[in-house]
């Protein structure tokens, strides 16, 4: 029986490989083995950031609507509650994108938000008197 020969599938693999590897460095675009390792590597820093990115993207948004409420005198975790307590939806991503692009905006919402406040002070603090 003659030997079964995978010529043209390594071919295949190989130039699937170096095609995916173009614009790498050196012989890492070039030859095959350190074109795949590179490649091998590459694939899984690219499914570790996709997560990642999430991560970072929602801390940055956390930040600005931090600094944005701090200048309106409320910290980040009140702003939020008030926006809760009030029936604000609105996500973060939007949240930051108004507190660095529509300062005007920003301000209403914290208005929104801070007239549902004394309500719920006055609440509390008269069943503390009591």
């Amino acid at each position: 029986m003659p030997r079964a020969r995978t010529t043209v599938a390594a071919h295949r693999r190989h130039r699937r490989v170096l095609k995916s590897a173009k614009g790498y460095w050196g012989a890492r675009h070039r030859l095959f083995r350190s074109a795949r390792d590179t490649l091998l590597r590459a694939l899984r820093y690219a499914y570790r950031d996709r997560r990642t990115r999430k991560r970072d993207f929602r801390r940055l948004w956390i930040a600005r609507i931090n600094a944005a409420a701090r200048a309106e005198g409320l910290t980040y975790s009140r702003f939020t509650e008030a926006l809760k307590k009030s029936g604000v939806e609105v996500n973060r991503k939007l949240l930051a994108d108004l507190a660095a692009r529509d300062e005007e905006g920003f301000r209403q919402l914290v208005q929104a938000a801070l007239a549902e406040q004394p309500k719920t002070a006055q609440s509390r603090g008269s069943g503390a008197a009591q």
